[in-house]
């Protein structure tokens, strides 16, 4: 086992202190980015059914004016069809016209039918293409402010992030690079947590037990010693003994 201080392990103390608060707004800026991302991903959701909306009042347009005109055309056959009539010559001629009104008159009466349901349907969804346009509008604006704030938090966090970098190096030089290394190499793999208190032989990262005689090497405080179950560095605090 390496030879360690208590001032060293006092040092490695404060070290975890900045470390801790590194993870924390580490993991704070990856949780408002995700949030951020989140907040896109619904409003491209909206996006898409609002489309959708868009696309089914565009068609149903589109049959109302194809179907108008259709009735416009069958409008004009029907008069052209009476001004024929008029210059018929034979009784074959004049029923073959007077079919041609019936039918046309006959499908013009479907049509103005098929309209009248198309403009419902027209009037019905050009309300809820309303709603729906009003409604995202809103939702834009809601996340856009929504993101401002994140940013907001993220901007104080980043610079509190900035602080505790540079006060983990500062603390860090007070130690022998080695030591600081191992600091590093344990945090990373162990959640931001590299060191943590033992007491009634009960180590504080993975609160399982470590054996009786290793917690009076702990106690001694004058090796580096590793949990054996979390791998972490073990320190122990005499009782009245506050840690700066």
């Amino acid at each position: 086992m390496q030879n360690i201080t208590r001032k060293e392990i006092d040092i490695l103390i404060k070290l975890q202190k900045a470390e801790t608060e590194k993870v924390r707004i580490d993991l704070f800026l990856k949780d408002a980015e995700k949030e951020k991302t989140d907040l896109e991903i619904g409003l491209k959701k909206f996006e898409t059914d609002l489309n959708k909306h868009k696309q089914d009042f565009k068609k149903i347009k589109e049959n109302c004016d194809e179907t108008e005109k259709a009735i416009k055309i069958l409008e004009e056959r029907v008069i052209k069809n009476k001004n024929d009539i008029m210059l018929v010559k034979t009784n074959k001629e004049y029923q073959a016209v007077q079919r041609e009104i019936d039918n046309n008159k006959t499908r013009k009466e479907q049509l103005e039918t098929l309209i009248i349901e198309y403009l419902e349907e027209k009037e019905l969804k050009e309300k809820n293409l309303k709603k729906e346009k009003l409604n995202y509008k809103q939702l834009k604006q809601k996340i856009k402010d929504e993101q401002n704030e994140i940013d907001k938090k993220n901007k104080k966090e980043i610079k509190l992030l900035a602080k505790y970098n540079k006060q983990k190096k500062k603390i860090g030089i007070e130690l022998e690079p080695e030591l600081y290394n191992k600091f590093n190499e344990i945090s990373e793999h162990s959640n931001g947590i590299a060191i943590v208190e033992v007491n009634n032989e009960m180590c504080k990262g993975c609160f399982m037990n470590i054996p009786p005689q290793l917690y009076i090497e702990v106690q001694r405080c004058n090796k580096l010693i590793l949990c054996p179950q979390c791998n972490r560095i073990l320190y122990y605090v005499e009782k009245d003994v506050k840690v700066e």
